[in-house]
């Protein structure tokens, strides 16, 4: 439960810094391969369903370990699972980022998303 708890309160951030950027905070250059200051609308529309998927994915957690029952067992078994691989695949792609600011921080959080999602993920 602690992982799932974890894994919540860092996608709430990660939320609403998604939210910053879909509203045109200037802090683009963490997000996206960090080419635009300002993101454009296309990035924007990506920035709010990050959002959705988000909350898809702490809703999974939360069903994996038991404080919610949203879906079957079988469904957030195999849904933590592909969380997992998620991230995992999220490690290589924000380390090889153009953008400095985005490798040296979305980096060390996906790496903790992964880990988390293997933990809920195994029950």
């Amino acid at each position: 439960m602690p992982a799932a708890i974890a894994l919540c309160v860092i996608l709430a951030a990660l939320a609403v810094f998604q939210l910053a950027l879909a509203l045109g905070a200037p802090i683009g250059h963490f997000a996206w391969g960090g080419q635009h200051r300002v993101l454009p609308p296309r990035l924007r529309i990506g920035s709010a369903v990050s959002i959705v998927i988000y909350a898809i994915i702490a809703a999974l957690a939360l069903d994996r370990v038991g404080i919610i029952d949203v879906v079957s067992d079988t469904v957030s078994t195999v849904g933590m699972w592909i969380v997992f691989g998620y991230f995992v695949l999220g490690i290589p792609l924000n380390s090889i980022s153009r953008s400095r600011a985005e490798r040296f921080t979305m980096t060390p959080v996906v790496i903790v998303l992964a880990l988390l999602s293997l933990l809920i993920a195994l029950g």
